[in-house]
């Protein structure tokens, strides 16, 4: 058996001084070359359901489980036993997995700042990658992992699983072959209620938790938290997560492009919206939430002749007053995520993962999509075959959908402290080009608000500028600070190379 090389963790440098544990030994089990060895990283919430894919194929083994959690870690450990009859073995930092020669596959569900890294040096390690969405954190990484799947002739998937769902695959087909007429406008939606997560404060991290390595390539704060709950709620913090419009945006922007047909970045970008609400919902007009995205957001694409808008709400969605919306989503309560399609002789509306309307132009339901697919699935097949055109989600088709995200937030990070009156915003939307009704839209956002509690007078729409960009060489040629934006400040031993140096 041969050894993993141990040689480049003792001269990685962490950043902080601490050294990397000794690395456990991982080398070829036998028989291993019957099933792919799979590393998935990251095994909390979402992480869970990788393993469970990993496992349930007859194709893959699970031989690593990566967290910085322990308690959680070993957890995972016990039930992959249990269910597969092997124990993995469990490390804290993924470079242990990607020197083994036992490991095929890496899947991450790490948060969102390690995606890209975590990508990269994998596949610059010789194995396939499985990233969830967002696949980066910036425009830059995701960049660098479409060039690192080129150069190492890896198979690289996004976690963007509707692109193997029948319902979503032939609702595409439908728009594309004229099914609802002439489309040149999507909106997206991420009416999701998402409560405060807390005061900003002074937490310990948990005891169990190596937070040098969680905190990666993101700058290395002091060993305390500003947000009460550690995992899930970085999220909302933008130092690590990218907010709902990062979040779930990238499952809708996807699929929103898709139908669309474009396959490039827009040219044009205007958000506007903050974090409002929580003074109201809390009863406490002092009152600072820990996260410092926003909660209410509506971005705004222009790609030529067709646009996009992503609506982001927060707070919460138990009434809703959209009449068209209500109706085309057959719903009026709740949280309402998809994408709606408007064309010139109906739209067509993906209501959930597996489930499509079409509607003709009075709002008669005259079709329906139905089913769900094996995103996973898939990615394995393409492994196995080694042919990267099965691939339903690529880094590319990532890259692009959650470069939307970002794109949109840099605008809203720009102009976060641009603070407007509802009479400002309407004149400045007034002047943007949009195949949506901007005024309209903004209308709908702002009774949102109020009916929220929101006073608009003391706690007031943020807008952000509107940013040209240049979809090929990914730049704003107009705004060197929103230029900056497009990637990070890294710490020693955790940079993420650009598309050039990987």
């Amino acid at each position: 058996m041969t050894k993993i090389n141990r040689r480049r963790f003792i001269h990685r440098s962490i950043g902080t001084g601490a050294g990397l544990i000794a690395a456990p030994y991982i080398g070829r089990t036998q028989g291993a070359n019957e099933k792919m060895g799979v590393a998935v990283i990251g095994v909390g919430g979402r992480g869970n359901s990788h393993l469970g894919a990993f496992v349930g194929s007859k194709l893959t083994e699970v031989r690593v489980i990566v967290d910085v959690d322990e308690k959680i870690g070993n957890y995972r450990c016990n039930e992959i036993e249990e269910k597969q009859g092997k124990r993995p073995i469990l490390v804290s930092d993924m470079r242990h997995a990607f020197d083994s020669t036992d490991v095929d596959i890496m899947s991450t569900a790490t948060p969102n700042h390690w995606h890209a890294l975590a990508g990269v040096w994998a596949m610059q390690a010789g194995k396939d990658a499985y990233i969830e969405k967002p696949i980066s954190h910036n425009i830059a990484e995701g960049s660098a992992l479409v060039a690192a799947a080129k150069k190492y002739k890896r198979m690289c998937q996004v976690g963007t699983q509707c692109r193997s769902n029948p319902a979503i695959i032939e609702a595409m087909k439908f728009i594309h072959n004229g099914g609802i007429g002439e489309v040149k406008f999507a909106r997206g939606l991420c009416y999701k209620r998402r409560k405060s997560i807390g005061a900003i404060g002074d937490y310990d991290i948990p005891e169990n938790v190596d937070f040098n390595i969680w905190s990666g390539p993101a700058t290395y704060t002091d060993p305390r938290l500003t947000r009460n709950r550690f995992h899930y709620d970085w999220h909302w913090q933008r130092h690590y997560g990218n907010g709902d419009l990062g979040n779930q945006g990238p499952h809708q922007t996807d699929i929103a492009r898709w139908g669309l047909n474009v396959d490039s970045h827009p040219s044009s970008i205007i958000s506007y919206g903050g974090r409002l609400g929580y003074q109201a919902e809390q009863k406490n007009p002092n009152y600072v939430d820990a996260g410092d995205t926003a909660n209410t957001e509506v971005s705004i694409y222009d790609y030529g002749d067709k646009c996009m808008v992503f609506e982001t709400r927060g707070l919460d969605v138990s009434h809703s007053d959209d009449e068209e919306i209500n109706k085309l989503f057959n719903q009026s309560r709740g949280n309402k995520i998809g994408v709606i399609f408007y064309g010139s002789e109906g739209y067509l509306v993906q209501k959930s993962y597996t489930h499509c309307l079409v509607y003709d132009k009075k709002f008669n339901l005259v079709k329906e999509f139905k089913g769900g697919g094996d995103h996973f699935g898939n990615f394995i097949d393409a492994c196995a075959s080694r042919d990267a055109s099965k691939l339903n989600a690529d880094a590319w088709e990532g890259h692009l959908s959650a470069g939307v995200s970002h794109l949109g937030n840099i605008s809203y990070y720009l102009g976060e402290q641009n603070h407007v009156s509802v009479g400002e915003a309407s004149r400045i939307l007034d002047g943007i080009k949009s195949e949506d009704d901007n005024q309209a839209t903004l209308t709908r956002t702002v009774k949102h608000l109020e009916k929220n509690g929101v006073d608009l007078d003391k706690y007031p729409i943020s807008m952000g500028p509107l940013l040209k960009f240049d979809p090929d060489r990914e730049v704003f040629p107009e705004s060197s600070a929103a230029t900056n934006l497009l990637t990070r400040h890294y710490r020693e031993g955790f940079a993420c190379p650009t598309a050039n140096q990987v």
